[in-house]
């Protein structure tokens, strides 16, 4: 049996939060952006892919897979790309708050979900935690008008935020088996796959204006953040993972006011304050467990 040091633990959870804070960048750049979506996901993976095939290669990481994980994995890069591509209309059609804390239901809905498709153990006290999460994203949201853009937003970031718990619960079995370079290098290529016909379907000229951006997003967010954030699946679980990575609308929507100039209402202020006091807890309670 593996014992779990004390240094060990503090590396895993750094390396976790590190993660939640390279992913939140794909709020405020994916607004920044103005690329169709579709393009601009198509990008980000083609970025992100190679970056990571070439980085695997270096590290001499097998890309073998048993027979069985070959189809999770393809499943889990097609939910992977619906996942961003919902995101970035929830982001284009709002702002980065509202397109953000839509798709950051994803804890609530991952608490939900696992024990019934991983048949884990249901804790009480997540879903506590998922409530308090889903009052601070009520309270975040400016408003709630069905006859604007807004309403598709929310209703494009909650079926982001399904496919990214879907993929996250399917990748948790093989987490451990595996490099998470390894397997978000094979998700990645799916992505591609899924959104080939885009290059015949939109303009590609102005994709010259935004290259400094995308190339952030399939680096930074994709490659490094995503790719941290499935690693730690070897040490939490998904609903673990999913509550703490809740700080994530905090740091996009601060980003979003320093370079967007997009200041959110009084009410982020208390919705921000209950997300922060959710991590908290379970990072506390995480870290006395383990």
């Amino acid at each position: 049996m593996t014992v779990t040091t004390e240094s060990e633990k503090i590396k895993n959870f750094l390396l976790l939060n590190l993660s939640v804070l390279l992913i939140s960048t794909s709020g405020p750049l994916g607004r920044f952006v103005t690329l169709p979506p579709p393009l601009t996901i198509a990008l980000r993976a083609g970025v992100a892919c190679i970056l990571l095939f070439v980085y695997c290669k270096w590290m001499k990481f097998s890309f073998r897979l048993e027979e069985k994980v070959i189809v999770p994995v393809i499943v889990s890069g097609l939910f992977l790309g619906l996942h961003w591509v919902t995101y970035f209309y929830a982001l284009q059609w709002s702002t980065v708050a509202i397109g953000m804390l839509s798709m950051y239901t994803y804890p609530v809905i991952t608490a939900f979900l696992e024990p019934l498709l991983l048949k884990t153990r249901f804790q009480k006290f997540h879903i506590l935690l998922g409530l308090m999460v889903l009052i601070g994203i009520i309270l975040l949201v400016p408003e709630f008008d069905f006859q604007n853009s807004y309403t598709r937003a929310i209703a494009m970031g909650i079926t982001s935020a399904l496919c990214y718990s879907l993929r996250n619960i399917i990748m948790k079995k093989h987490a451990t088996k595996y490099q998470g370079s390894v397997t978000m290098t094979y998700q990645l290529w799916m992505v591609l796959l899924l959104f080939i016909p885009v290059w015949f379907m939109y303009d590609l000229e102005p994709i010259v204006r935004y290259w400094k951006p995308v190339l952030a997003l399939g680096i930074v967010t994709t490659a490094i953040g995503h790719t941290l954030f499935l690693q730690s699946f070897k040490h939490f679980s998904v609903t673990t993972a999913s509550i703490i990575s809740s700080a994530q609308p905090v740091y996009g929507i601060i980003a979003g006011m320093l370079f967007l100039d997009e200041i959110p209402a009084w009410t982020t202020v208390i919705g921000g304050a209950l997300i922060l006091s959710s991590v908290f807890v379970e990072n506390f309670r995480s870290y006395r467990s383990s």
